[in-house]
């Protein structure tokens, strides 16, 4: 990427723990046990019992004490509690930067704003591809030096288009893709494939204001508040679950240029938040609902 690049963590002493399962007594007292018996600090620790489904949700950032420990020896040594309490559970080395792959179609707002973030450092991501259905933005990619694919799409080549896309996911070896502005829907199959691995933001105004230039629309009829929706991809168009959403008042004085403008803002502050927050493991998902760690 250009510019100067991110010191890496040293492999083995930082992880995050994720647990969901039947909430009981007992919980956090077990799992703070193996940390203890493994020389591993609890930094933070977050925890919610959920009324409305009897589960309990946790995270915990953990820091190592003394050697580095092995992602693997830690798995191993949570496996017993994690048996025992009937656990869905996770367990990552923060060291292990998370890959995302960037869908584009020929609005930059998002894909400025996540490039620029993970170039500082300010968002903990690789990007190592980015892909799209036009040829816009493939100068800004050369110039992160991050290789550009363009995958055009019509629905005859749509098939084609998203059997590429799958190999690409998997020659760059992404963890996740994230929809900045990518404008095409993409097929049940293909949500399928990738169940909580792929971001999509939109703007806030649907469904009322649906197809093309959708602030004018919200213009014409006088609305009070725009905002973006953050949230993972099903093949439920744009109903996936919601991980972060944010808004602004507007009033009568702004045009709609204006209008899309805030929108815009908007849009890439909601993305880039949603996508911290999953590859700092701090969303967990059930259903069609996300449990967010803050």
């Amino acid at each position: 990427m250009h510019g100067q690049s991110i010191p890496a963590q040293e492999a083995g002493r930082e992880f995050v723990l994720t647990v969901s399962c039947p909430d009981r007594r007992g919980i956090v007292h077990a799992v703070t046990g193996v940390m203890l018996e493994q020389s591993l600090t609890i930094a933070d620790a977050q925890q919610f019992g959920d009324p409305s489904s009897g589960e309990f949700h946790l995270r915990m950032h953990l820091v190592r004490e003394g050697a580095p420990l092995e992602v693997g020896a830690l798995r191993a040594a949570m496996a017993p509690t994690a048996a025992e309490f009937g656990m869905s559970w996770a367990l990552h080395d923060m060291s292990v930067r998370h890959r995302v792959l960037v869908m584009v179609s020929q609005q930059g707002h998002c894909l400025n704003d996540l490039l620029y973030r993970a170039e500082t450092g300010s968002l903990p991501v690789e990007v190592p591809a980015i892909v799209s259905n036009h040829e816009d933005f493939r100068g800004l990619a050369e110039w992160h030096e991050i290789p550009f694919h363009h995958v055009p799409v019509t629905s005859a080549t749509k098939p084609a288009a998203e059997a590429e896309l799958r190999r690409l996911v998997d020659a760059h070896r992404a963890d996740t893709i994230v929809l900045a502005r990518y404008m095409q829907i993409l097929s049940a199959e293909l949500c399928a494939d990738f169940p909580g691995r792929i971001i999509n933001i939109h703007h806030s105004l649907l469904p009322s204001f649906k197809g093309a230039k959708p602030y004018t629309q919200a213009h014409d009829r006088g609305v009070k508040v725009i905002g973006a929706t953050a949230h993972y991809v099903t093949a439920d168009l744009d109903e996936g679950p919601i991980i972060e959403q944010d808004f602004r008042r507007v009033d009568h004085r702004m045009s709609p240029a204006e209008l899309a403008s805030v929108g815009q803002e908007l849009e890439a502050m909601a993305l880039a938040r949603a996508v911290r927050w999953h590859v700092e493991h701090r969303v967990i998902l059930r259903g069609r609902r996300t449990i967010v760690f803050d």
